[in-house]
């Protein structure tokens, strides 16, 4: 089989999303940013860590993102999502966790809310600094196939050493949807790699391992059980690169991404309280 023809088989609808401008509020649209709709009970999440001033206390996530599950569903050829609903994603964007440390659990959260008509618009909380209120933006989706970076296929098929040949293949890809190359943020599909294949990372640091410089640490037997697992087990629920908008620029790092991870048995089952989140840059 060519690199052309295991690419191929290795591909994924993916969901791309496109900022699109400023947005005006409804009740429970798809957007980025703005107050997010929520239920009458709904505790404002926040993150017990340590801040730049090392100072550890509870921060407000910020509300990054919501999307309405049945807008989705037309874009959900592999009928992944909820096809009701709302979903909607928070993160810590003061400190910015890299998701390498199990400390880093409740840094972001997910949240499924299945009746729309029953949510209304959440009030910021009273300690939320205007720089973590972010204005509401226009989303724009489409559906689209995704290709694993170099990183994944090279570890779904260990024995395939022949970059230059993937990265030629990869790239004629590429070249058939040049708007996916200008922004990287999309739901499910395979990630756009930075730095590492993230399945096994996320396996090992959700069962407590430390992985910041820990990695030889972790007993033989489990990593390499991750290592030859891990991708068929969890998959990419939501990546967000930069957002810009007028004079507003949200930015991950050096330019980089956050990975929201859930495994495909949590999937199924709606557990969002389970994902993990990971951040690479440049």
């Amino acid at each position: 089989m060519s690199i052309k023809e295991k690419l191929e088989l290795l591909g994924k609808n993916s969901i791309r999303l496109k900022i699109e401008g400023k947005e005006t509020y409804k009740l429970g649209a798809t957007r980025f940013g703005g107050q997010p709709d929520v239920p009458a009970d709904f505790v404002w999440p926040a993150y017990e860590g340590e801040s730049y001033d090392n100072v550890v206390k509870d921060r407000p996530l910020t509300f990054l993102a919501q999307f309405n599950c049945a807008e989705l569903a037309r874009f959900d050829t592999e009928h992944l999502l909820p096809d009701h609903g709302l979903l909607s994603f928070f993160y810590e964007t003061d400190t910015q966790c890299w998701g390498y440390d199990p400390k880093d659990k409740g840094c972001s959260r997910v949240y499924w809310f299945e009746d729309i008509s029953a949510l209304a618009a959440a009030d910021f909380p009273a300690d939320m600094e205007d720089d973590f209120r972010f204005p509401m933006v226009r989303i724009k989706m489409d559906s689209k196939n995704s290709y694993p970076s170099w990183q994944d296929f090279s570890e779904a098929f260990p024995d395939e050493e022949d970059y230059d040949a993937f990265d030629s293949a990869w790239a004629e890809r590429m070249e058939e949807d040049p708007e996916g190359l200008e922004n990287r943020s999309q739901l499910l599909g395979w990630p756009f790699i930075i730095q590492n294949s993230m399945f096994a990372e996320c396996d090992l640091v959700t069962q407590g391992y430390y992985l910041g410089n820990g990695w030889g640490k972790i007993p033989k037997e489990i990593r390499q059980r991750a290592e030859g697992s891990a991708r068929d087990r969890w998959l990419l629920l939501f990546q967000l690169d930069t957002v810009e908008c007028g004079g507003f620029e949200l930015m991950f790092g050096d330019c980089g991404h956050i990975y929201f991870y859930i495994t495909k048995e949590d999937l199924a089952a709606c557990r969002f309280d389970r994902i993990w989140l990971i951040l690479q840059c440049y």
